[in-house]
């Protein structure tokens, strides 16, 4: 009887640490707003002003928002496997392959993609990668990137607030 006792307690015990370690899970999940008060903007470049992530187990599907300083914005949707596989999809005329992975360690999400247009000399590739990280409040979202193109890098760190 007490042997039945004590492998009830001790399955309950790992139940209830398997719950809490589900909770820590970082949230991306929600609607972003750019804080424009805390990123640094460059000049004449496209910015990720919004983003809607609806976060699975297996994947994310994200709603970006562009945006230049004229205000004009540039939506589009992609859904990326969270298992590095390479994800295609084709932006304005622009074909773009995405792979995705989270780092158990910090809770961060890695993207890296790369977007090939038709640039002065022909067809240009574009690199990203994005590391997410979500706060533990889970208030605001971090985007640090490094973009490269034609021979030049651009890196940077926005910030991002929860709306909804």
């Amino acid at each position: 009887m007490e042997t039945n006792f004590f492998f009830i307690a001790l399955s309950m015990l790992f139940f209830l640490s398997g719950l809490t370690i589900h909770a820590q899970k970082s949230d991306f999940s929600g609607e972003w707003k750019l804080n424009k008060e805390k990123s640094v903007l460059a000049d004449n470049q496209l910015f990720l002003s919004g983003i809607t992530i609806q976060l699975r187990s297996d994947s994310m599907l994200t709603a970006r928002v562009y945006e230049n300083g004229n205000g004009e914005q540039y939506p589009f949707q992609e859904n990326i496997s969270l298992d590095g596989k390479d994800c295609k999809i084709v932006i304005y005329d622009m074909p773009r392959t995405s792979a995705a992975t989270v780092s158990g360690a910090d809770k961060s999400l890695m993207i890296a993609s790369t977007t090939t247009f038709n640039g002065n000399n022909g067809p240009e590739d574009m690199t990203a990668k994005e590391t997410w990280k979500v706060d533990s409040e889970g208030k605001m979202l971090t985007l640090e990137f490094t973009n490269k193109m034609s021979g030049n890098e651009t890196t940077g760190k926005y910030y991002y607030d929860k709306v909804k």
